[in-house]
């Protein structure tokens, strides 16, 4: 593939951007749409799996997406996953019950999952780990742009059109990615034999599906000292278990063993996986402190989170030029999650008093660290393996990132609903409300709509025992981020690749050009012989 152009790929980013938004919008527009699609479809019970479905099969099917890109090539996989996305978001819009939400969104998860791993590993191959950095800027803007419009879009469609529409507001986007791609991106990929990992891919899904569901149905669904949280547990280890007992005898496994004896794969994924922690499962309780406490609406707490997004963006931009300019990558994400951690500790003094301002500088230094981090773990993962690699590897770190935000929502949304219980008691009883007074349900799980109702003296009384509670969320957070920074100490830093794909240089360089053309390997001056052997079939465009 020849190099290509700063605007050529600049072309491509635009596709691989498309479907990236698409993917991320639909976690984050459904959320203000969930009490009208409840109120429509009923189904109360079943609310937590509109998103958890998803979120589960993004998860689990992520390495299988990044095998499947190695093997069949990415191009044609990251269509697959446009197309899976598009069906299974128009069917959700067309759902009758909750039931049929639920299963189509659990199909989006596929799509999303491939999305998201595809996109990355793409970059990998359009643009060498040297110059990447440059490109990571816009990468990064996706997630904010999605996580600030998602809100404000949902609450428009579902007050202005339907709830339908927030499933289906992201299929044009969706086909514009998919023609982007189909038009733009030419990847070479040589065709050859393969056999499928299906009893790998069979034992990962089922671990996976087994932890999550466990993380994210524990303490609500069931309780957490319960028979189906030690079934759940016990079924995930089994898996997991038989995945490395598969892994480790397959011809082509889904994730290859030999990734884990990868120095710079095994650091970054333990630091993705701390940091996924540590972010998601602290910043998701943003809104609810903006909402509940400040008593903002959904729109302008969407707005109000705008520092978190360009702090976040600043940094991964100004990081990822600094990187290409001076091939070192290891600094930033050791400052950043150090900042991080500085910005949750912060983040942990909101109070009910807390000045709309200062949160949002809280909220930018947090961001700001966030921004130095998550692409260039992605990065030194692709820099540190072969070609053959690329597709797993990527999406690897991508799992591990996604595994460990779940575990953060779960165990810390566990966190404050724990001290919920002990924080709102006692700033009622300290604010002299007799127990015939104190609120029961919609106190600790009522909307901020009902919260905001509450008659004083009670409603200051909970929006203070919600400020206490979400201090010790946010200051849980701390500790994994540092943890992160300790794993990060022990990255080895190695340079930066001016080829794209490929780890040993020019030869490996030199062993992809004659991939696509036979004759590369000869001078100008060589004669090219009439009939060249061709090894294997001629490579194709997908």
């Amino acid at each position: 593939m020849p190099e290509l152009t700063h605007r050529q790929i600049l072309t491509v980013l635009v596709g691989l951007m498309l479907g990236m938004l698409v993917a991320a919008l639909s976690q984050t527009i459904v959320a203000t749409a969930l009490p009208t699609i409840v109120g429509e479809l009923g189904g109360q019970d079943q609310l937590a799996w509109v998103v958890s479905a998803t979120l589960l099969t993004s998860t689990a099917s992520t390495p299988i997406w990044g095998k499947l890109s190695d093997l069949y090539g990415r191009k044609i996989m990251f269509q697959a996953a446009i197309g899976i996305f598009l069906l299974s978001s128009l069917a959700s819009g067309f759902a009758q019950n909750m039931g049929q939400l639920v299963g189509f969104r659990a199909v989006m998860g596929l799509g999303v999952g491939g999305l998201m791993a595809l996109s990355q590993a793409i970059i990998g191959d359009v643009v060498s780990p040297r110059e990447r950095g440059r490109y990571q800027g816009y990468i990064g803007s996706v997630f904010g742009l999605a996580t600030v419009a998602g809100p404000l879009l949902g609450g428009f469609l579902v007050e202005h059109l339907s709830w339908r529409w927030t499933f289906w507001v992201g299929i044009p986007i969706g086909l514009a990615a998919l023609v982007v791609t189909e038009r733009v991106l030419q990847l070479p990929f040589p065709r050859r034999r393969h056999a499928i990992d299906w009893l790998g891919a069979f034992f990962i899904v089922a671990g996976i599906s087994g932890l999550l569901l466990m993380l994210s149905l524990g303490g609500k669904e069931f309780a957490w000292n319960s028979g189906w949280t030690y079934g759940l547990t016990a079924v995930a280890l089994l898996m997991l278990a038989l995945t490395v007992w598969q892994e480790r005898r397959a011809v082509e496994p889904i994730m290859p063993p030999r990734l884990f004896t990868n120095h710079t794969f095994v650091i970054t994924s333990l630091a993705g996986f701390v940091v996924g922690v540590a972010m998601f499962g602290a910043i998701i309780f943003l809104p609810q402190y903006l909402q509940i406490v400040k008593g903002e609406s959904p729109t302008a707490s969407g707005l109000l989170t705008l520092p978190l997004m360009v702090g976040l963006l600043a940094t991964s931009i100004g990081s990822g030029r600094l990187i290409t300019r001076t091939g070192r990558y290891k600094i930033f994400p050791v400052v950043g999650l150090l900042v991080a951690a500085g910005g949750l500790t912060l983040m942990s003094r909101l109070s009910v008093d807390t000045s709309l301002w200062l949160a949002g500088v809280f909220m930018f230094i947090t961001g700001a660290g966030i921004g130095m981090v998550m692409q260039v773990l992605v990065l030194a993962t692709q820099n540190a393996v072969p070609h053959a690699d690329l597709g797993v590897a990527t999406s690897g770190a991508t799992f591990f990132r996604s595994l460990g935000g779940a575990m953060g929502v779960a165990v810390f949304g566990a966190l404050l609903t724990h001290r919920l219980r002990e924080t709102i008691p006692a700033q009622l009883r300290a604010a002299g409300v007799s127990a015939e007074q104190m609120p029961t349900r919609s106190a600790t799980q009522g909307s901020p709509e009902q919260i905001a109702a509450l008659p004083e003296p009670i409603h200051l009384a909970v929006i203070t025992g919600f400020a206490e509670a979400l201090q010790t969320t946010f200051l849980a957070a701390v500790p994994f981020a540092v943890l992160g920074f300790v794993i990060l100490l022990f990255l080895r830093e190695t340079p930066l690749r001016q080829t794209r794909g490929h780890t040993s240089g020019e030869d490996l360089a030199a062993a992809f050009e004659t991939s696509v053309d036979p004759d590369a390997h000869l001078a100008d001056d060589e004669p090219r012989p009439e009939n060249p052997p061709r090894p294997g079939r001629p490579p194709h465009g997908r």
